[in-house]
């Protein structure tokens, strides 16, 4: 591989890393609101990033199965569905080690949540 095509590997990398960092921060974002909707504009402000951006975002959670509900119009926004308590989940070993990757590579302390998921699937791995 020649040294234009390996920095253009790693930006494209660093991007998607930092799309994903996003995109968790945008849906804790809309967890914290408990239901409220919340402007496209002011996540983008607080993330600083463009609101188109955060829109790309929000579109791609929701196309992922994210259930982020948009509201157009004046007064609209986004807002995270309510959920009163997720079903149980049951992993197997090698899809446990597969978050557990995909949550090393992330960087388990990204987010609050990044650090409770990782704790709890080497829990769980652990046994």
């Amino acid at each position: 591989m020649d040294r234009a095509s390996l920095a253009a590997s790693s930006r494209d990398g660093h991007l998607a890393l930092r799309r994903v960092e996003r995109q968790q921060s945008v849906i804790e974002r809309l967890h914290a609101a408990h239901g409220a909707r919340l402007q496209i504009a002011d996540l983008a402000r607080g993330l600083g990033v463009s609101s188109r951006t955060v829109a790309r975002d929000v579109e791609r959670l929701r196309d992922s199965g994210v259930p982020i509900a948009a509201h157009p119009g004046r007064g609209g926004g986004v807002s995270l569905a309510r959920v009163a308590a997720p079903a149980p989940i049951r992993f197997d070993l090698p899809e446990a080690a597969a978050l557990i990757s995909s949550l090393a590579v992330l960087g388990p302390t990204v987010s609050p949540s990044a650090a409770s998921a990782m704790r709890k699937l080497a829990e769980a791995v652990a046994g």
